[in-house]
């Protein structure tokens, strides 16, 4: 089906789905320079993206980049970065930092 069914379908504007379809949170094309026919696979996908920014409460480009992070290992990286930087992620403890905490609190104990 044309896109504006699609998006009628969806109870959204066709403008969204070619939205969406920018951000890449829609089934890629099968047929290179063809124009993008909406079946059932691609109406569940916006379906899907729908449930998931409504339940996460987060807007579909905010959905695009985490499929970006999950998919480019070195988005995902940067990202990793920022969070132990910032705290909200623990940094990986390597295994000599473990044994010096270990040797520090049997210290203390004595």
């Amino acid at each position: 089906m044309r896109i504006t069914e699609a998006a009628r379908r969806l109870g959204m504007s066709p403008r969204m789905l070619r939205y969406r379809e920018a951000l890449g949170l829609l089934p890629p094309v099968r047929d290179k320079g063809a124009h993008r026919r909406f079946g059932p696979d691609e109406l569940e996908a916006v379906r899907q993206a729908t449930e998931l920014e409504r339940r996460f409460d987060v807007s579909p480009a905010e959905l695009a980049f985490a499929l970006r992070a999950l998919s480019e290992p070195a988005v995902a990286q940067a990202v990793r970065d920022l969070g132990v930087r910032i705290g909200r992620i623990q940094a990986p403890r390597r295994a000599l930092d473990f044994e010096k905490e270990k040797a520090l609190r049997l210290l203390r104990h004595r």
